[in-house]
């Protein structure tokens, strides 16, 4: 039976956590500092899935795409949702990102000032 590590790596203004297999953990850091290294922001191995998007705004226009949105979410709900797939913003980051689908006509939003729903205006191309 395999013992789980947890790992935090920090360069920069970039934090990243990994989890994975002891007798892994040497190769899946390395693989993370040399994305480090070569600028690539996002690093991946036979078990992570490549997700599009590492931007705040790139995370939720996935979600977009995926038809998330089709049922009007809350904020919160956002939230939970990128922490549920392991990334982690601070609300006011995601405010504004769903602030600027709204703009761009991809969301609306419904409801009053700090209690919106955001739901998708027009579906995924």
């Amino acid at each position: 039976m395999n013992n789980l590590v947890k790992v935090k790596i920090k360069r920069g203004s970039w934090e990243i956590e990994v989890e994975c297999d002891e007798e892994k953990v040497a190769d899946v850091v390395s693989k993370v500092l040399a994305g480090f290294d070569s600028g690539i922001s996002s690093v991946q191995t036979g078990d992570v899935k490549d997700t599009g998007g590492v931007t705040c705004r790139g995370l939720l226009d996935n979600m977009w795409r995926e038809g998330w949105f089709m049922v009007s979410k809350r904020l919160s709900e956002v939230d939970e949702e990128l922490a549920r797939r392991g990334y982690h913003y601070d609300r006011s980051a995601i405010s504004h990102a769903l602030t600027d689908l709204v703009r761009e006509g991809i969301l609306t939003r419904e409801g009053e000032s700090r209690n919106y729903h955001y739901v998708q205006k027009k579906p995924p191309l």
